[in-house]
């Protein structure tokens, strides 16, 4: 797992001038050739940003997820595992909220707990939250 952080950043394919990734992530596209550097791939390229949350996280949110859907415990879950693909209904979804919110002290707004629909989603947003807790409210 990679991460970057920087408040702009450019590359250059051979179809495309220089372009902000502002702009490309305003409409979707797919490069068929990119250059970097001394390398050049001609395989098709999705470009998907993400701020991930740490692996440590998103075990625990697999966890609960599993606990609260009765999962058996060799259940293969991925961070991209959808709740709805695992048999969950909107009830089972709060539940899993309840228990997120119970196992990591948190609070999550309902607005928040309606746009949670993966295991990533989940943990990114409980990393979020954690980080915005007051350092008093945190031990």
């Amino acid at each position: 797992m990679a991460s970057l952080s920087t408040t702009s950043l450019s590359f250059k394919a051979p179809s495309i001038q220089s372009t902000r990734i502002s702009q490309v992530l305003r409409k979707p596209s797919s490069f068929q050739s990119i250059a970097f550097g001394r390398f050049q791939s001609s395989r098709s390229l999705r470009l998907q940003i993400s701020c991930a949350a740490k692996p440590e996280t998103v075990q625990k949110v697999s966890d609960i997820v599993k606990e609260q859907l009765a999962l058996s415990a060799d259940t293969a879950l991925t961070a991209e595992s959808k709740f709805s693909a695992l048999g969950a209904d909107s009830l089972d979804t709060v539940e899993i909220v309840m228990a997120l919110e119970e196992k990591f002290n948190i609070s999550v707004e309902e607005s928040d707990a309606q746009n949670i629909t993966t295991i990533q989603e989940a943990a990114d947003l409980i990393e979020d939250l954690v980080q915005k807790k007051p350092a008093t409210e945190a031990s």
